[in-house]
């Protein structure tokens, strides 16, 4: 198998989900760099990885596409569901598991940060977190949604959240709300129902708090 035609073949229906033309080299290139095995994913380790000889202008356009670039993340996520969910074979069963996934964070100016949970790290720390239903058969699995959860703190401190470009409609929501919302709409967008988990070692998701 030629893996770089592959590789091509699949972004190709992805990028079709970003609008403009100008912003699919943006979407193959940040997604080469998550491939590479590069000790940190920031994309100035990818940009000189991904094209050395041009590191500091790949860097910048690569900054542009994920940080200012305006490109739905749902609406891309919606396509690589409707690509890859028919190849799970989901006619033998169906399962759906629910995950909120920790990223350690020292920088308190992130959106969403805060001392929580942290599932990369197996204990609270200061963190972000994002709420992520799966679908899953026996041939594999694939995340369908993923939405940034906003503790309390920030919902409440609207000096931070205009600092950090966070809209002020935007109101608190718990984990589980964030969950079911998510679930929701992907079976309105036709995605199977099945079975529902909750992935291991995630109490937070059951704290109608949070």
């Amino acid at each position: 198998m030629d893996v770089a035609k592959e590789f091509t073949r699949y972004v190709v229906y992805p990028s079709e989900g970003l609008g403009h033309a100008g912003r699919h080299a943006g979407l193959s290139g940040y997604c080469t760099g998550l491939m590479l095995s590069l000790s940190r994913n920031g994309v100035e380790p990818m940009a000189a990885s991904v094209d050395p000889l041009h590191a500091s202008a790949r860097h910048q356009a690569l900054h542009h596409f994920v940080a200012k670039s305006e490109w739905s993340d749902a609406q891309l996520m919606a396509r690589v569901r409707d690509s890859v969910v028919p190849t799970l074979g989901f006619e033998n069963g169906c399962c759906w598991i629910i995950d909120d996934i920790g990223f350690s964070k020292k920088s308190k100016h992130s959106v969403g940060v805060a001392r929580q949970y942290c599932g990369q790290l197996g204990k609270q720390d200061n963190c972000q977190v994002a709420v992520s239903p799966s679908v899953a058969s026996a041939q594999g699995s694939l995340p369908i949604a993923y939405q940034l959860y906003l503790p309390r703190d920030w919902v409440a401190d609207p000096v931070r959240r205009k600092a950090a470009g966070v809209p002020q409609e935007l109101a608190f929501v718990s984990k589980p709300d964030i969950a079911l919302g998510q679930m929701r709409q992907a079976v309105a967008n036709g995605v199977r129902m099945g079975v529902v988990h909750q992935a291991e070692g995630r109490p937070e998701l059951q704290r109608h708090g949070d």
